[in-house]
């Protein structure tokens, strides 16, 4: 039993390392910056400071929320379409979703601007039929299009996990019984795959609220989202103490949506990873 013990303690410090390495550490300087200034010295002039990027911090949750419930409602039927189908439909389709995930998300993201574009793909077409054209790109929408393209996969699979788990003896029992399908749907499939709803819930809003590469690219610098105000901070404005201070509060608000939406999972944790 000792022996066992020991393995599993040497097997696991690599990853332990690593953890403090790349993700305590890192976080105690985030939080070291926060509250000190340029000279070192204790201060809370740049929690204070944050007030004046609430609009901005607003604008990124509402964004990333809406982001976060069309990958939702486009990812939960293709989900269970996926768990009901045959193996190989199923190998095959999840092969299809994480095609693009192959990709670096700068591709994909440029991808998505040459589609956009006043003169891109998508307008070509609408000229070609003679429809009117479209104005997509730089948009808030473009970037809510950018985000869903990227971060759908992150809400599939976990739902696709749990729904291809699910006791579909349940489902015919309740045919059976007469129920319809929205019956069968709102009773009995939902209630099974909140675990999976709410982890993919969080893999998709997470990334969304943070990201600056996307509304870069699709938004044009027309508007920022508190990504961009955090790269600016470290990148241009040399200002570390405020990225950081703007960094812990937002990470303090994604941790509080975290354990929002794992309330809704209780004890069952077939649904992916939270915390």
């Amino acid at each position: 039993m000792k022996k066992t013990s020991l393995g599993k303690k040497l097997t696991a410090s690599p990853y332990i390392v690593w953890s403090m390495l790349f993700i305590i550490v890192p976080l105690i300087f985030v939080a070291y910056y926060s509250v000190t200034d340029a000279s070192g010295n204790f201060t809370l002039e740049y929690i204070s400071d944050i007030g004046r990027y609430k609009d901005v911090m607003l604008n990124s949750i509402w964004l990333g929320f809406i982001a976060t419930v069309i990958s939702l409602i486009l990812a939960y039927p293709l989900a269970y379409i996926m768990a009901r189908s045959k193996a190989n439909v199923q190998r095959t389709m999840m092969m299809l979703v994480m095609l693009p995930m192959w990709m670096n998300l700068l591709i994909r993201t440029y991808s998505m601007m040459i589609l956009m574009q006043d003169t891109g793909v998508i307008n070509s077409v609408l000229s070609f039929l003679n429809l009117p054209n479209v104005h997509m790109i730089n948009t808030q929408g473009a970037v809510v299009f950018g985000m869903v393209y990227n971060y759908i996969p992150y809400m599939i699979l976990p739902l696709y996990n749990i729904m291809a788990k699910m006791d579909h003896s349940l489902i015919e029992a309740a045919e059976d019984l007469g129920a319809n399908k929205l019956t069968v749907l709102k009773n009995i499939i939902f209630p099974l795959s909140l675990p999976g709803v709410a982890s993919g819930f969080t893999m998709v809003f997470v990334p969304s609220v943070s990201t600056f590469y996307i509304s870069k690219k699709l938004g044009g610098n027309t508007f920022s989202l508190i990504g961009d105000v955090i790269e600016m901070q470290f990148k241009s404005a040399n200002n570390y103490n405020l990225g950081a201070a703007l960094s812990m509060v937002l990470m303090v608000l994604i941790i509080i949506c975290m354990m929002v939406m794992n309330r809704f999972t209780g004890d069952d944790d077939d649904g992916g990873v939270l915390i």
